[in-house]
């Protein structure tokens, strides 16, 4: 039976993996059975998980055999659904285009009686008027029907009528004013306050600039600060100091040079991801910190993102880079692990982590019942390399998690949840420091969100939603504290 004291934890993380199913069968269901289909991909995609946690918590124990056949079988639903939901999706495209057919053909006599009396002008233009000119003649009937054009920064917003669908508009225009005036301005296509598309055309020169020297130089210096303190946290569980003791600085590069591998490794994802879209990013600005080695990472982009899917691919790459390696290197040293293995650790370190303390369970069993655990060196690069993951998957600002929930839902979204995030962190620092040290550097630094990509309004496909939301899902399993009752009664803890 649950105690008094741990009800209201499991209550709490309960109706919130449930209120995410909850909303996304709200968001799905306006789109009729291509949207409940959707929603119905990520149930499959995050229910193993939530069976694996509610029966741990239940005391029911699966064994790795039983994982795999949970995620086999998801991934063959998956799939099925993944089949009907193109099946379906093609014809409602058919139904669509021969809907948008009838009504272009019934609204073009009023748009063209428009046109006789709408005429694009604006004040004080900071666009030449025959540059101005050359863009407005980019519009059309079958494009984007523009009634009124505003000057905005060194550009202009034209507000109009989108005729077609959004990614082939978008990269219609973008085509069209290529030909006219080369590659001096920017076509983004995005929605307004009222949630209505508009144009925004801008120079060039507004685009994301690379790091100048003296950024470089300061990329490099965290790094270096960040290869010290991996070493330092490395000797740290080695019990010493190692800036007192640096003699012993060869016993530290086996961990330290594990925690900085999975670092790498999680920045070479974005940027293998970035280099297939053709987009550049900067040199990354790690964050250095003794406790775990290093908070991870901030990249900036130095192009302009296409579109939210680009956004999502790239944002997603690293921490499922990141991620696997470091879930991966911690089995394999849970299954190495054996009594008088290299570590011991007092079992309640378990507890921290849901993920980690039910992996840990399952795969060494009675042994999580001593007050100590001996551990292979392998379970304390994978739990770090999992934090430091999980960490940049927190859905705020430009960390990895902000982009993935900007890709997915948009900007408006992402600014709530942002917020949201903000107000979570400062509640977890009442009971760990170590979240206020968070909530300050988004705070300050990831606050704002990336900036909009050249098409706004065309949104990811399903399979990158369900993705979306198992990373999350995951960040929270990872991050989230086992309580001690609970813990006590599974069997973690002397």
């Amino acid at each position: 039976m649950l105690t008094a004291s741990e009800t209201p934890i499991l209550t709490a993380i309960v109706l919130v993996f449930f209120g995410i199913l909850a909303w996304g069968f709200y968001r799905a269901r306006p789109f009729g059975k291509l949207g409940i289909l959707a929603w119905l991909q990520s149930v499959v995609l995050m229910t193993p998980w939530l069976l694996f946690f509610g029966l741990f918590a239940a005391g029911i124990y699966i064994n790795i055999v039983g994982v795999l056949f949970l995620l086999v079988g998801s991934t063959v639903l998956y799939i099925f659904l993944g089949r009907k939901l193109r099946a379906a999706g093609q014809d409602a495209i058919l139904k669509q285009r021969a809907t948008e057919r009838l009504a272009a053909t019934l609204a073009t006599e009023t748009l063209q009686n428009a046109a006789v009396n709408a005429e694009l002008k604006l004040e004080d233009p900071p666009i030449p008027e025959e540059e101005l000119n050359a863009i407005k003649g980019i519009f059309g009937l079958d494009t984007f029907f523009a009634i009124e054009a505003i000057a905005y920064q060194q550009g202009a917003i034209f507000k109009g009528n989108l005729r077609g669908e959004p990614e082939e508009v978008h990269n219609r225009l973008t085509i069209s004013l290529q030909e006219r005036l080369g590659d001096k301005y920017r076509l983004f296509l995005v929605e307004n306050q009222e949630g209505k598309p508009v144009i925004i055309v801008l120079p060039s020169s507004n685009d994301p600039r690379p790091l100048t020297v003296s950024q470089k130089i300061f990329a490099g210096i965290l790094f270096l600060a960040t290869i010290a303190t991996c070493l330092e946290a490395s000797g740290l569980l080695l019990r010493f100091d190692l800036f007192e003791n640096p003699s012993r600085f060869a016993e530290t590069l086996p961990i330290g040079g594990g925690i900085l591998a999975i670092l790498l490794i999680h920045e070479i994802g974005h940027w293998l991801i970035a280099r297939r879209h053709q987009i550049r990013l900067s040199l990354p600005f790690f964050l250095p910190a003794v406790q775990i080695g290093s908070f991870g990472a901030i990249t900036r982009f130095e192009s302009l993102l296409p579109n939210r899917k680009i956004l999502f691919d790239i944002a997603i790459a690293g921490p499922a880079a990141g991620g696997i390696t470091s879930l991966v290197t911690l089995i394999i040293g849970l299954l190495l692990s054996h009594q008088g293995s290299l570590f011991q650790l007092p079992s309640e370190f378990f507890q921290g982590s849901i993920l980690v303390g039910s992996l840990a369970r399952i795969i060494l069993g009675s042994a999580l019942q001593s007050s100590v655990v001996d551990i292979h060196p392998l379970v304390v690069i994978g739990w770090l390399g999992l934090v430091i993951t999980a960490i940049n998957l927190m859905p705020a600002g430009v960390l990895d998690g902000g982009r993935i929930v900007q890709g997915i839902y948009g900007r408006k979204t992402a600014a709530r949840v942002t917020i949201a995030t903000l107000i979570v962190l400062g509640i977890a620092s009442l009971a760990n420091p170590l979240a206020m040290y968070w909530a300050i550097v988004i705070l300050f630094l990831q606050r704002d969100l990336e900036r909009p990509s050249l098409n706004e309004i065309t949104e990811p496909d399903d399979a990158r939603a369900a993705l979306g939301l198992l990373a999350l899902f995951l960040m929270i399993a990872t991050l989230l504290p086992l309580t001690p009752a609970l813990a006590g009664r599974l069997g973690i803890g002397g």
